[in-house]
C-alpha cells in the first residue's frame, strides 16, 4: 500500500538514475506532488523529497521547469527558514534553492512543460467552479498576468486555462463573489472577464461581470486548496484537468502508479 514516504522514497531511487530524470519532471503529476511534499510534517518525507528534487536538478534542462513550478521556490524558502529541522534537510534545501536561482541558458518556451494548473493544500470549506471568458488572453504573457491577479485573490483555490478558447476555469470558496474575479482581472489593465454559463437551451452564453466596489482581499501567502465538494452550476462544462499517465519507459509502470497516487491525494 502506498503512503507518502514510500512514494517519495521510490521516486528518489528512480531520480538517482540519470535516464529517469526528464521523465519524472515532465510527468504532470509527480513534480507538483513533490512540491506539496515540501510542506510535509514528517522529516523523513521532507529529506527524501529534497533529495529527489536535488537529483532532478542535476539535469540542467529540468531546472527552468522546476523553478517555474508553482509553489516550488516559496516552499523551499519556507523550508530553509523552518525551525526544528535537521541540518541535512535545511542545507540540502538551500543548495537546491541556489541551483534553481542560478543563471541558466534560456531554452525555447515551447520546450518547457506548459503550466496551466494551480493547486495547493487542503482545507474544509466547500467550493464552486466558475468558467470565465477572458478578453485579451492571447499569449503566455497575458496568461501570466492573469495568473498573478488570481493568485492574489483570497478565496481562489485553483484555476486552469484553455488558451485556445480564451477561458479560465476557477475554483473559489463558495462565499467569494464572482465579481471579485472580474475586479482582479481588470486590475491588469489589459484583460477583462465575462462568466460563461449555459442557458435553458443548453447553449453557452456570456454574462458581463461588474467590477466589485469593495477592495478585493489579497493573500499574504498562497491560498488553501479545497476538497472536491462542488456547489457549482457549471458541472456540465468539460473539465480542463485530467489524470495523467507517465511516459512509457523502463520505470513507466511504477511511475504511473506514483503519479496516480499523487493525483488522487492532492487533486481529487
Amino acid at each position: 500500500m502506498m503512503d507518502a514516504l514510500s512514494v517519495v522514497s521510490q521516486l528518489r531511487d528512480l531520480a538517482s538514475e540519470p535516464q529517469n530524470r526528464e521523465v519524472i519532471v515532465q510527468d504532470q503529476g509527480c513534480l507538483p506532488g513533490l512540491v506539496l511534499f515540501l510542506d510535509h510534517q514528517n522529516p523523513d518525507v521532507l529529506l527524501a523529497t529534497v533529495q529527489t528534487l536535488r537529483y532532478l536538478a542535476e539535469l540542467s534542462p529540468n531546472i527552468p521547469t522546476m523553478k517555474n513550478e508553482l509553489g516550488m521556490m516559496v516552499s523551499l524558502e519556507n523550508l530553509i527558514g523552518r525551525e526544528g529541522l535537521s541540518v541535512d534537510i535545511t542545507a540540502l534545501a538551500q543548495e537546491l534553492f541556489n541551483i534553481l536561482t542560478a543563471p541558466v541558458p534560456r531554452i525555447p518556451e515551447r520546450e518547457m512543460r506548459k503550466k496551466s494548473q494551480f493547486f495547493i493544500n487542503s482545507a474544509q470549506k466547500k467550493a464552486k467552479s466558475i468558467t470565465l471568458h477572458i478578453q485579451g488572453l492571447d499569449s503566455t504573457d497575458q496568461r501570466g498576468l492573469c495568473e498573478e491577479a488570481l493568485l492574489k485573490v483570497r478565496g481562489v483555490i485553483s484555476f486552469t486555462f484553455q488558451m485556445a478558447s480564451k477561458r479560465c476555469t476557477v475554483r473559489i470558496r463558495s462565499d467569494l463573489p464572482t465579481e471579485s474575479l472580474a475586479t482582479a482581472i481588470a486590475s491588469t489593465k489589459v484583460l477583462s472577464a465575462q462568466q460563461v454559463v449555459k442557458n435553458e437551451a443548453g447553449e453557452e452564453v456570456y454574462i458581463p461581470l461588474k467590477q466589485s466596489g469593495v477592495e478585493v482581499q489579497q493573500n499574504s501567502a498562497l491560498p488553501d486548496y479545497l476538497p472536491e465538494e462542488e456547489e457549482s452550476p457549471e458541472r456540465e462544462v468539460d473539465r480542463a484537468i485530467s489524470r495523467t499517465k507517465a511516459k512509457e519507459d523502463s520505470s513507466g509502470s511504477w511511475l504511473g502508479s506514483a503519479a496516480s497516487f499523487l493525483t488522487k491525494t492532492f487533486y481529487w
